[in-house]
């Protein structure tokens, strides 16, 4: 018996996805992510204030990463039980509580503590991804979803800079003092936009966390996307998180600040994820797909020349965001035709092996660097590249070889 014998779909209402409620959407998904990523800038800071070695407050970074997997298995297939306004307003005002902890912290337990709560409800940009896909008409979609995509990206990528500006500012406690106000005027604005909207169905919770392993082995689509989704995200790790390493060694010496900027550099890539899902809303999903796989492999080799030259770097810095972008959403535009009644759990399996992905590129890269400087990032972020566009191909060649 498969997941459709026990959900009962109930008749999606009305689009009622306006310009100005994606736009809302997309600014509560990036300031929900930015949550996870403020403390990274400030560990020598946090350590300094606490008293604790740096690989003590690098612990903080783990509770985070833990949080956010916590999150995505347990609290994004929600989106496919409860009624998804109040989930997602209760949601954000939650994760905002956890903030308010971590800057209100007397000692490092307290800012683990803030910090995994925070982390654990700032999955709810998870919900509000597949709530567009659901709201937004077929045509639309993928537009939708690219927009909010995008301000998930800019989260992500603008988050050390501003926690690192604000901190000088005013210290570090100031980016919690005010991203948590700004979560609750958020989820308060969500709260009088959003239209209410629930998935009817006859699952348990432990019935609805089991049909998220279910729908991994029912939908072979949905195993390929999430492959294809974690091995973009590892590639995007493999750049990013070594990039302080080089940037702070001759022949740059970048300070802090400088290395910050570099955030602005790829959140001009984040814009890509808008114009991907336009190319999906008029059928060019699969071309998108070939052509961000083969781009991540192309941006390699600019990378490659990083230790002599800034503008090459920053050539393949853009060229690698647009097509993780371009990837990720043509995924997202796939999967989400799969099960209209099932959008979170889908969510929930394709965010856990792109989280995965993620975690595996940063573990991997970091230690790479270690033995074989940026020479051996860029090998590892090329093969990682040649084993997605192989995999797609495949998965094509296989598809068009099946008889129909």
């Amino acid at each position: 018996m498969t997941i459709k014998d026990n959900d009962m779909t109930a008749p999606h209402p009305a689009p009622r996805l306006t310009t100005g409620l994606v736009l809302l959407m997309a600014f509560a998904t990036g300031l929900a992510v930015a949550s996870n990523y403020y403390a990274q800038p400030l560990l020598h800071t946090l350590a300094t204030t606490f008293g604790i070695s740096l690989g003590a407050a690098g612990f903080i970074v783990t509770a985070a990463q833990l949080g956010y997997a916590a999150g995505l298995v347990l609290l994004v297939p929600l989106g496919d039980l409860l009624e998804r306004r109040k989930l997602i307003v209760g949601m954000t005002v939650l994760a905002a509580l956890g903030l308010l902890i971590t800057g209100s912290a007397q000692n490092i337990g307290m800012v683990l503590v803030g910090t995994a709560l925070t982390a654990l409800l700032s999955v709810v940009a998870q919900v509000l991804l597949p709530f567009a896909a659901a709201l937004a008409e077929p045509e639309q979609r993928g537009k939708a979803v690219g927009t909010i995509m995008s301000g998930l990206l800019l989260g992500i990528l603008l988050a050390r800079t501003v926690a690192g500006t604000l901190a000088g500012l005013g210290g570090w406690r100031t980016v919690y003092f005010v991203a948590a106000p700004l979560l609750i005027l958020t989820a308060v604005a969500l709260w009088f936009v959003l239209p209410t909207h629930k998935e009817a169905n006859r699952l348990s919770y432990p019935q609805l966390l089991a049909s998220v392993w279910a729908l991994v082995v029912e939908e072979p689509l949905l195993r390929l996307r999430a492959l294809l989704g974690g091995l973009s995200f590892a590639i995007f790790s493999v750049l990013w998180t070594p990039m302080a390493f080089l940037l702070s060694a001759p022949p740059y010496h970048y300070g802090d600040a400088m290395i910050g900027l570099f955030g602005l550099v790829g959140a001009a890539g984040a814009l890509a994820a808008s114009y991907a899902g336009r190319l999906a809303d008029r059928g060019h999903t699969e071309r998108t797909t070939l052509w961000g796989l083969l781009s991540l492999l192309l941006s390699w080799l600019p990378i490659a020349f990083a230790p002599s030259s800034v503008v090459a770097f920053i050539i393949g810095i853009l060229v690698l965001d647009f097509a993780v972008q371009a990837v990720h959403v043509s995924n997202q535009s796939v999967i989400y035709k799969l099960r209209p009644e099932a959008r979170s759990r889908i969510t929930s399996a394709y965010m856990t092996a792109y989280f995965i992905g993620g975690a595996s590129g940063s573990l991997l890269s970091a230690a790479i660097y270690a033995h074989a400087g940026w020479l051996g990032v860029s090998a590892l972020g090329a093969v990682l590249s040649a084993a997605g566009v192989v995999v797609y191909l495949a998965s094509r060649r296989q598809a068009l070889t099946q008889p129909t």
